[in-house]
């Protein structure tokens, strides 16, 4: 069984934060996984049968709503729930009134953000040692 929650402040999401730590610092080696906006942020949490699988974050930045650090546990993966993640975040930030999602996507991931409507826009860069390519969509 599926579940998913939206928590509001990543304090309130202990689990979240140990699936991010796992998948960015543990798998693919990033060292500045959190920061301050997480304390804030709305953070999707979802359990498959009962563990904790996936999680996603939505805040409001200068240039407007943002996805990020979507992730999910290894043994869950080809299940959907990453795509699940970032629907149950565009659905909370349209509770909040916003009309377009921005994010920063790993380049390897870009693939799987189109699929869900996203369009790439400017040039690629780098955020700590993985290329990153800015997305955007319309709500």
């Amino acid at each position: 069984m599926i579940e998913v929650k939206i928590i509001e402040g990543l304090a309130q999401a202990p689990e979240a934060r140990d699936i991010r730590a796992e998948v960015f610092m543990g798998e693919q080696g990033f060292s500045k996984e959190f920061d301050k906006l997480d304390d804030t942020a709305w953070h999707a949490l979802v359990f498959d049968d009962g563990a904790a699988a996936a999680t996603g974050r939505l805040f409001k930045g200068r240039s407007g709503w943002h996805i990020g650090r979507v992730a999910v546990r290894q043994a869950h993966r080809k299940k959907g729930l990453g795509a699940l993640v970032v629907t149950e975040l565009e659905a909370k930030a349209r509770e909040l009134g916003a009309e377009e999602i921005r994010l920063s996507a790993q380049v390897q991931a870009m693939g799987f953000y189109e699929r869900l409507g996203y369009k790439s826009e400017g040039e690629e860069y780098y955020d700590e040692h993985c290329p990153h390519i800015a997305m955007r969509k319309r709500l």
